[in-house]
Order: C-alpha cells, then sequence, then structure tokens
C-alpha cells in the first residue's frame, strides 16, 4: 500500500557533480576537447580506411568498425554530461534514460566482441600467413563484424527489457552523470536479483570469454613470434600486433581497476569514493576512444601513411 501511493517516476534527476559546482566549469572544458579529439581522431581513422584503398584490409576494415563504435559511444552520453555540468538542474525523462542506457551498453559490449575478433585476426596473420587471405576473406570478416554489433544490441536490448519492467516510484535521483544502469536499477522500489543474475551472465560472456579467447590467441602469437629465427623479423611480427595489444591492455585493465578495486567502509571515505568512482567512469568513457586512433594513427606506418596522403590530396585542392 505504501508503495502503490507513491507517485511514479517519469523522470530521473542525475546528480553529477551538483554537490562540487567549482568543479564543474572545468570538467566541462575538459571533457569537451577530449570529446572533440575523439570525434577528430575516429573521423579521420574511418575516412581513411575507407577512402584508401591500401587499407581495404581486415585488419583496418575492424579498425573502422571501432572507430566508428567509439564515436557512438561517446555521442551516447558526452553530450548529456556536458549539458549536465552546465544545467542548475539535470533531468532526464525516463524514455530517454532507457535509450541513453541501451546506446551506451550495446556499445561497450560490441567493443568487447570486436576486440575479439581483431585478436583473431591477427592470429591468422601471425600463426597461419599462408591462409591469411582465404580464412579472412571479406564473406568472413564482414559477417564477424556484424556479428560483433548484433550481439551487443541483442545483450543491452535484454538487459534493458529487464530494467525498464521494474517499478520506479520513488527515489529518483542518480548518483552518476548519465543513466549508468547499475546506478538506475538501485532505485527501483522490487527485487532486482534477476537483473543481477542476468548482468553477471552477461558479464561472462561478453567481458569473460573474449578476454579468454584474447589470452588464448595471443599465447598462439607470442609463441610463434619467438620461434622467428631473425631479430628484425621478430620485430615486424609484433609490430603487426602491438597496438591492438596495448589497447586490449587499456580497456580491460581499466575495467578490471574500475571494478576489482576495495570499497571504503568509512562513511566519510565512501563519499569521497563515490566522486572518484564516477569521475573514474567518465574519464573511462572518455580515455579509451580518445586513445585508440592515437594508439593505432601513431604505431601503424599505413595508417600514418595514409593520413599524410589524405591531407596532401587536401592542401593541393585548395590550391
Amino acid at each position: 500500500m505504501e508503495v502503490a501511493n507513491q507517485s511514479i517516476v517519469a523522470e530521473f534527476v542525475l546528480l553529477g557533480l551538483s554537490d562540487q559546482p567549482r568543479l564543474e566549469k572545468t570538467f566541462f572544458v575538459l571533457i569537451l576537447l577530449m570529446y572533440l579529439v575523439i570525434l577528430l581522431g575516429n573521423g579521420v581513422l574511418i575516412l581513411v580506411t575507407v577512402s584508401d584503398s591500401h587499407l581495404h584490409m581486415p585488419m583496418y576494415f575492424f579498425l573502422g568498425n571501432l572507430s566508428f563504435l567509439d564515436i557512438c559511444y561517446t555521442t551516447s552520453s558526452i553530450p548529456l554530461v556536458l549539458d549536465g555540468f552546465l544545467t542548475p538542474r539535470k533531468t532526464i525523462s525516463f524514455s530517454g534514460c532507457a535509450v541513453q542506457m541501451f546506446l551506451s551498453f550495446a556499445m561497450g559490449a560490441t567493443e568487447c566482441v570486436l576486440l575479439g575478433m581483431m585478436a583473431f585476426d591477427r592470429y591468422v596473420a601471425i600463426c597461419n600467413p599462408l591462409r591469411y587471405p582465404v580464412v579472412m576473406s571479406k564473406a568472413a570478416y564482414v559477417p564477424m563484424a556484424a556479428s560483433s554489433w548484433v550481439a551487443g544490441g541483442a545483450n543491452s536490448l535484454v538487459q534493458i527489457s529487464l530494467a525498464v519492467q521494474l517499478p520506479f516510484c520513488g527515489d529518483n535521483i542518480v548518483n552518476h552523470f548519465t543513466c549508468e544502469i547499475l546506478a538506475v536499477l538501485k532505485l527501483a522500489c522490487a527485487d532486482i536479483s534477476i537483473n543481477v543474475i542476468s548482468m553477471g551472465v552477461a558479464n561472462v560472456i561478453f567481458l569473460g570469454v573474449p578476454v579468454l579467447f584474447i589470452f588464448v590467441s595471443y599465447i598462439f602469437i607470442l609463441t610463434t613470434i619467438l620461434r622467428i629465427p631473425s631479430a628484425e623479423g621478430r620485430r615486424k611480427a609484433f609490430s603487426t600486433c602491438s597496438a591492438h595489444l596495448t589497447v586490449v591492455v587499456i580497456f580491460y585493465g581499466t575495467i578490471l581497476f574500475m571494478y576489482a578495486k576495495p570499497k571504503s567502509k568509512d562513511p566519510l571515505g565512501a563519499d569521497k569514493q563515490g566522486v572518484s568512482d564516477k569521475l573514474i567512469s567518465l574519464f573511462y568513457g572518455v580515455l579509451i576512444p580518445m586513445l585508440n586512433p592515437i594508439i593505432y594513427g601513431l604505431r601503424n606506418k599505413d595508417v600514418k601513411a595514409a593520413v599524410r596522403s589524405l591531407v596532401s590530396q587536401k592542401c593541393f585542392t585548395q590550391r
């Protein structure tokens, strides 16, 4: 009866850094600059992988998908975060919150699967180079990338469908910058054990399985590289997968840091940790997409050559 007398939640209030307004302007400028770098860097990578015929290969096709994914992931949340830094009362409708959760959850799951697909591509290139054109043909790598998007979207649809069916009839203050699904679930006035179990299973499938697959792939890759007799041959072989390995370490290392660190038992310490957790989550959402084009651009001579060629062509046409 007590629940029935409460009003149904029609919108959520995003807490963000409302209790620390002096920091909001600083973080607005910082996040805006990082978001612009994300759009520019990933946009250039998409452009060169599509326009340069030398980059029409599986690795760069996956890279273009990764760049597009990073743009979609950040665009699903960063404009909302930036608006929240400037708006005194940061609200979002229930349906808008559901859409934002779906997009961010789908992009995150898709990236996990896509990184696993890229590891398989590197495994075939290093361990079975003679069969690479056959195994990683266009008929294979296009469905591989498409299946990553479908799997991520399907997983997100399941999780968000379970979340929006919950009754939200009390507190509507989300202690986060965006509609982060765990922060939203805490506000439901019903048992969320099914949601927790479902997300746990999804984490095993979309985090655990790709990590295991990537780990096994790189064991075979490193074993094959160590068998190469010349140091120059080993260096060239490792350079073809070093960018992907760097992205994987940063991506999963940050996730491990976020969720494996101990929680404070002191109430005052918990408040400080709550702010730090939100900031870590925020910067994780922009730092990884910002670093991806930098890592691949700086460590890949083909990408750098394609960018230089694109810039020179633009300069020539302007003259």
